[in-house]
Protein backbone atom coordinates (compact mmCIF):
# COMPACT_ATOMS: atom_id res chain seq x y z
CA UNK A 1 0.00 0.00 0.00
CA UNK A 2 8.07 2.90 0.32
CA UNK A 3 10.95 0.40 -0.24
CA UNK A 4 12.34 -0.55 3.14
CA UNK A 5 15.42 0.82 4.91
CA UNK A 6 18.14 1.33 2.31
CA UNK A 7 15.71 2.53 -0.33
CA UNK A 8 13.75 5.02 1.77
CA UNK A 9 16.12 7.76 0.64
CA UNK A 10 15.15 7.41 -3.02
CA UNK A 11 11.40 7.05 -2.67
CA UNK A 12 8.64 9.56 -1.99
CA UNK A 13 6.55 8.48 0.94
CA UNK A 14 2.21 7.34 -0.87
CA UNK A 15 -18.23 10.81 3.39
CA UNK A 16 -19.84 10.94 0.03
CA UNK A 17 -20.98 8.65 -2.72
CA UNK A 18 -18.56 8.55 -5.66
CA UNK A 19 -21.02 7.37 -8.28
CA UNK A 20 -19.63 9.67 -11.00
CA UNK A 21 -15.91 9.27 -10.30
CA UNK A 22 -13.88 7.10 -12.65
CA UNK A 23 -10.68 5.19 -11.88
CA UNK A 24 -8.37 7.59 -13.73
CA UNK A 25 -6.64 6.98 -17.04
CA UNK A 26 -4.24 4.05 -17.08
CA UNK A 27 -2.85 2.13 -20.03
CA UNK A 28 -0.54 -0.77 -20.71
CA UNK A 29 -0.35 -3.96 -18.65
CA UNK A 30 -2.92 -3.24 -15.93
CA UNK A 31 -4.99 -6.46 -16.00
CA UNK A 32 -4.92 -8.39 -13.77
CA UNK A 33 -3.73 -6.19 -10.92
CA UNK A 34 -4.84 -6.96 -7.35
CA UNK A 35 -4.06 -5.13 -4.08
CA UNK A 36 -1.74 -2.55 -5.67
CA UNK A 37 0.75 -0.36 -3.82
CA UNK A 38 2.52 2.57 -5.47
CA UNK A 39 5.78 4.44 -4.90
CA UNK A 40 8.11 6.69 -6.85
CA UNK A 41 11.88 6.83 -7.30
CA UNK A 42 14.02 9.97 -7.07
CA UNK A 43 14.35 9.81 -10.86
CA UNK A 44 10.56 10.07 -11.22
CA UNK A 45 9.85 6.44 -12.13
CA UNK A 46 6.68 5.00 -10.64
CA UNK A 47 6.45 1.46 -9.26
CA UNK A 48 3.38 -0.66 -8.55
CA UNK A 49 3.66 -3.95 -6.66
CA UNK A 50 0.67 -6.28 -6.52
CA UNK A 51 -0.61 -9.66 -5.35
CA UNK A 52 0.71 -12.59 -7.41
CA UNK A 53 3.10 -15.54 -7.13
CA UNK A 54 6.42 -13.80 -6.47
CA UNK A 55 4.71 -10.33 -6.24
CA UNK A 56 4.41 -8.55 -9.58
CA UNK A 57 6.31 -5.33 -10.34
CA UNK A 58 5.12 -2.71 -12.82
CA UNK A 59 6.77 0.58 -13.72
CA UNK A 60 5.61 3.79 -15.39
CA UNK A 61 7.29 7.05 -16.38
CA UNK A 62 4.10 9.08 -15.93
CA UNK A 63 1.66 7.21 -13.61
CA UNK A 64 -0.44 6.40 -16.69
CA UNK A 65 1.32 3.92 -19.00
CA UNK A 66 2.38 0.76 -17.13
CA UNK A 67 4.75 -2.07 -18.02
CA UNK A 68 5.02 -5.41 -16.20
CA UNK A 69 8.77 -5.90 -15.66
CA UNK A 70 8.80 -9.09 -13.57
CA UNK A 71 8.40 -10.23 -9.98
CA UNK A 72 10.14 -9.64 -6.67
CA UNK A 73 10.93 -13.34 -6.22
CA UNK A 74 11.60 -14.82 -9.70
CA UNK A 75 12.86 -18.04 -8.11
CA UNK A 76 9.90 -18.36 -5.76
CA UNK A 77 9.62 -17.69 -2.03
CA UNK A 78 9.86 -21.13 -0.42
CA UNK A 79 9.70 -19.67 3.11
CA UNK A 80 6.06 -18.75 2.47
CA UNK A 81 4.89 -22.18 1.28
CA UNK A 82 3.82 -23.37 4.74
CA UNK A 83 1.34 -20.48 4.85
CA UNK A 84 0.08 -20.51 1.26
CA UNK A 85 -0.28 -24.29 1.36
CA UNK A 86 1.33 -24.69 -2.05
CA UNK A 87 4.61 -24.17 -3.87
CA UNK A 88 5.16 -20.59 -5.01
CA UNK A 89 1.62 -19.52 -4.16
CA UNK A 90 0.11 -16.05 -4.32
CA UNK A 91 1.75 -13.52 -2.02
CA UNK A 92 -0.83 -10.99 -0.91
CA UNK A 93 -1.26 -7.26 -0.50
CA UNK A 94 2.32 -6.03 -0.66
CA UNK A 95 3.35 -2.66 0.70
CA UNK A 96 6.14 -0.89 -1.19
CA UNK A 97 8.30 -1.20 1.91
CA UNK A 98 8.17 -4.34 1.10
CA UNK A 99 5.88 -5.97 3.65
CA UNK A 100 3.65 -8.72 2.25
CA UNK A 101 1.41 -11.56 3.43
CA UNK A 102 1.27 -15.30 2.84
CA UNK A 103 -1.95 -17.20 3.53
CA UNK A 104 -4.91 -18.86 1.82
CA UNK A 105 -8.56 -17.84 1.64
CA UNK A 106 -10.41 -18.23 4.92
CA UNK A 107 -7.32 -19.35 6.85
CA UNK A 108 -5.65 -17.89 9.95
CA UNK A 109 -2.48 -19.84 9.18
CA UNK A 110 -1.05 -16.56 7.97
CA UNK A 111 2.22 -14.65 8.09
CA UNK A 112 3.67 -11.28 7.21
CA UNK A 113 7.23 -11.01 5.87
CA UNK A 114 9.37 -8.18 4.61
CA UNK A 115 12.21 -7.63 2.16
CA UNK A 116 14.48 -4.81 1.05
CA UNK A 117 16.15 -3.65 -2.15
CA UNK A 118 18.25 -0.72 -3.35
CA UNK A 119 16.68 -0.64 -6.82
CA UNK A 120 13.24 -2.27 -6.65
CA UNK A 121 14.06 -4.40 -9.68
CA UNK A 122 13.08 -8.06 -10.08
CA UNK A 123 15.49 -10.37 -8.30
CA UNK A 124 17.19 -7.55 -6.36
CA UNK A 125 15.33 -8.16 -3.12
CA UNK A 126 16.75 -9.61 0.10
CA UNK A 127 14.46 -11.68 2.31
CA UNK A 128 14.43 -10.17 5.83
CA UNK A 129 12.25 -12.90 7.26
CA UNK A 130 9.10 -13.29 9.33
CA UNK A 131 7.53 -10.21 10.93
CA UNK A 132 4.45 -11.69 12.60
CA UNK A 133 2.06 -14.60 12.17
CA UNK A 134 -1.22 -16.09 13.36
CA UNK A 135 -2.58 -19.62 13.62
CA UNK A 136 -6.04 -21.20 13.74
CA UNK A 137 -7.89 -19.94 16.80
CA UNK A 138 -6.20 -16.54 16.95
CA UNK A 139 -8.41 -13.51 17.54
CA UNK A 140 -7.26 -11.83 14.32
CA UNK A 141 -5.55 -12.65 11.02
CA UNK A 142 -2.00 -11.58 10.09
CA UNK A 143 -2.47 -10.43 6.51
CA UNK A 144 -2.70 -7.13 4.60
CA UNK A 145 0.27 -5.31 6.16
CA UNK A 146 0.83 -1.58 5.82
CA UNK A 147 3.82 0.28 7.23
CA UNK A 148 3.22 3.74 8.68
CA UNK A 149 6.14 5.93 9.81
CA UNK A 150 5.38 8.86 12.11
CA UNK A 151 8.58 10.74 12.87
CA UNK A 152 10.92 8.19 14.41
CA UNK A 153 8.08 5.78 15.23
CA UNK A 154 7.24 2.80 13.04
CA UNK A 155 3.88 1.05 13.01
CA UNK A 156 2.36 -1.84 11.11
CA UNK A 157 -1.40 -2.02 10.58
CA UNK A 158 -2.77 -5.40 9.57
CA UNK A 159 -5.78 -7.65 9.82
CA UNK A 160 -8.65 -9.20 7.96
CA UNK A 161 -12.09 -10.35 9.21
CA UNK A 162 -12.18 -11.99 12.67
CA UNK A 163 -11.68 -9.11 15.16
CA UNK A 164 -10.61 -6.66 12.49
CA UNK A 165 -7.77 -4.20 12.03
CA UNK A 166 -4.81 -4.20 14.42
CA UNK A 167 -1.73 -2.05 15.03
CA UNK A 168 1.73 -3.24 16.07
CA UNK A 169 4.75 -1.09 16.96
CA UNK A 170 7.91 -1.90 15.02
CA UNK A 171 11.54 -1.24 15.75
CA UNK A 172 12.91 1.19 13.16
CA UNK A 173 16.25 -0.62 13.08
CA UNK A 174 14.78 -4.09 12.59
CA UNK A 175 11.46 -3.54 10.83
CA UNK A 176 9.96 -6.12 13.20
CA UNK A 177 7.69 -5.85 16.27
CA UNK A 178 9.31 -4.15 19.26
CA UNK A 179 6.74 -5.58 21.68
CA UNK A 180 4.01 -8.20 21.83
CA UNK A 181 1.30 -5.55 22.26
CA UNK A 182 -1.45 -5.47 19.62
CA UNK A 183 -3.90 -2.54 19.51
CA UNK A 184 -7.39 -2.87 18.00
CA UNK A 185 -8.30 -0.05 15.60
CA UNK A 186 -11.47 -1.15 13.79
CA UNK A 187 -13.83 -4.08 13.65
CA UNK A 188 -17.19 -5.12 12.21
CA UNK A 189 -19.87 -7.61 13.13
CA UNK A 190 -21.97 -7.02 10.01
CA UNK A 191 -21.30 -9.05 6.85
CA UNK A 192 -19.32 -11.67 8.75
CA UNK A 193 -16.86 -9.04 9.95
CA UNK A 194 -15.66 -8.20 6.45
CA UNK A 195 -12.99 -5.53 6.95
CA UNK A 196 -9.37 -5.66 5.73
CA UNK A 197 -6.64 -3.93 3.68
CA UNK A 198 -5.89 -1.19 6.20
CA UNK A 199 -3.83 1.89 5.36
CA UNK A 200 -2.92 4.70 7.78
CA UNK A 201 -2.25 8.12 6.24
CA UNK A 202 -1.65 11.39 8.07
CA UNK A 203 -2.95 14.78 6.93
CA UNK A 204 -2.42 17.74 9.26
CA UNK A 205 -3.16 16.67 12.82
CA UNK A 206 -5.36 13.71 11.83
CA UNK A 207 -4.53 10.08 11.19
CA UNK A 208 -6.83 8.53 8.58
CA UNK A 209 -7.48 4.79 8.61
CA UNK A 210 -8.63 3.43 5.26
CA UNK A 211 -9.95 -0.10 4.86
CA UNK A 212 -11.81 -2.29 2.39
CA UNK A 213 -15.20 -3.67 3.39
CA UNK A 214 -17.26 -6.61 2.21
CA UNK A 215 -16.24 -9.23 -0.37
CA UNK A 216 -13.21 -9.20 -2.64
CA UNK A 217 -12.05 -11.35 -5.50
CA UNK A 218 -15.38 -12.50 -6.97
CA UNK A 219 -15.13 -10.68 -10.27
CA UNK A 220 -18.23 -8.64 -11.04
CA UNK A 221 -19.95 -10.26 -8.05
CA UNK A 222 -17.47 -8.53 -5.72
CA UNK A 223 -18.92 -6.08 -3.21
CA UNK A 224 -15.66 -4.47 -2.05
CA UNK A 225 -15.79 -0.78 -1.13
CA UNK A 226 -13.35 1.65 0.48
CA UNK A 227 -14.09 3.28 3.86
CA UNK A 228 -12.29 5.71 6.15
CA UNK A 229 -12.03 6.66 9.82
CA UNK A 230 -9.90 9.29 11.49
CA UNK A 231 -8.25 9.97 14.84
CA UNK A 232 -5.97 12.51 16.52
CA UNK A 233 -3.72 9.61 17.61
CA UNK A 234 -2.24 6.78 15.56
CA UNK A 235 -3.46 4.37 18.25
CA UNK A 236 -7.04 5.65 18.03
CA UNK A 237 -9.81 5.89 18.88
CA UNK A 238 -10.90 6.18 15.26
CA UNK A 239 -14.35 7.46 14.30
CA UNK A 240 -16.20 8.04 11.05
CA UNK A 241 -17.71 11.30 9.80
CA UNK A 242 -20.85 10.67 11.87
CA UNK A 243 -18.83 10.03 15.01
CA UNK A 244 -19.37 6.26 15.04
CA UNK A 245 -16.41 4.39 16.50
CA UNK A 246 -14.36 2.14 14.28
CA UNK A 247 -14.62 -0.44 17.05
CA UNK A 248 -18.40 -0.33 16.66
CA UNK A 249 -18.61 -0.77 12.90
CA UNK A 250 -18.05 2.86 11.89
CA UNK A 251 -16.71 3.75 8.45
CA UNK A 252 -17.39 6.61 6.03
CA UNK A 253 -17.69 5.62 2.38
CA UNK A 254 -14.89 6.83 0.11
CA UNK A 255 -15.41 4.77 -3.05
CA UNK A 256 -18.00 2.15 -4.00
CA UNK A 257 -19.11 0.32 -7.14
CA UNK A 258 -20.38 2.65 -9.85
CA UNK A 259 -21.00 2.45 -13.57
CA UNK A 260 -18.70 -0.32 -14.89
CA UNK A 261 -16.33 -0.09 -11.91
CA UNK A 262 -17.19 -2.99 -9.59
CA UNK A 263 -15.80 -3.73 -6.14
CA UNK A 264 -13.04 -1.12 -5.74
CA UNK A 265 -10.68 -1.94 -2.87
CA UNK A 266 -7.30 -3.29 -1.81
CA UNK A 267 -6.19 0.34 -1.71
CA UNK A 268 -2.98 2.15 -0.85
CA UNK A 269 -2.09 5.85 -0.60
CA UNK A 270 1.03 7.86 -1.27
CA UNK A 271 1.99 11.50 -1.67
CA UNK A 272 2.96 12.75 -5.13
CA UNK A 273 3.72 16.24 -6.44
CA UNK A 274 0.08 16.82 -7.38
CA UNK A 275 -1.43 15.57 -4.12
CA UNK A 276 -2.50 12.38 -2.39
CA UNK A 277 -2.81 9.43 -4.74
CA UNK A 278 -5.06 6.46 -3.98
CA UNK A 279 -4.44 3.25 -5.92
CA UNK A 280 -6.78 0.27 -5.82
CA UNK A 281 -8.12 -2.56 -7.92
CA UNK A 282 -11.59 -2.96 -9.39
CA UNK A 283 -13.46 -5.43 -11.56
CA UNK A 284 -15.18 -5.36 -14.92
CA UNK A 285 -16.35 -8.21 -17.12
CA UNK A 286 -12.89 -8.04 -18.75
CA UNK A 287 -10.83 -8.60 -15.59
CA UNK A 288 -9.20 -7.00 -12.55
CA UNK A 289 -7.82 -3.53 -13.22
CA UNK A 290 -5.59 -0.90 -11.65
CA UNK A 291 -7.43 2.24 -10.52
CA UNK A 292 -5.71 5.53 -9.68
CA UNK A 293 -7.37 8.67 -8.27
CA UNK A 294 -6.35 11.76 -6.35
CA UNK A 295 -7.95 12.45 -2.96
CA UNK A 296 -9.02 15.89 -1.71
CA UNK A 297 -8.82 16.34 2.07
CA UNK A 298 -9.85 20.01 2.13
CA UNK A 299 -13.15 19.26 3.91
CA UNK A 300 -11.35 17.26 6.59
CA UNK A 301 -12.47 14.00 5.00
CA UNK A 302 -11.10 12.42 1.81
CA UNK A 303 -13.08 12.89 -1.39
CA UNK A 304 -12.14 11.17 -4.65
CA UNK A 305 -11.42 13.59 -7.49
Amino acid sequence: MHFLLSIFSIFALASVSQAVVGPGVVTGNVNPVADPTMCKSSSGEYFVFSTAPGIEIRTSPDRTAWTLIGVVWPNGASWTDEYTGTTNGNLWAPDCTLYYAASSFGSQNSAIFFAKSTTGMPGSWTNEGLVTSTATGATYNAIDPNLFIDGSNWYLSLGSFWSGIKLETLGSSTGKPSSSSVTSLATRTADNGAIEASVIYKVGSFYYLFSSWDICCQGTSSTYNIRVLRSSSVNGPYVDQSGVSGLNGGGTLVLASHDNVIGPGGQDLFTDVDGTVMVYHYYTSAGTFLGINLLDFSSGWPVVV
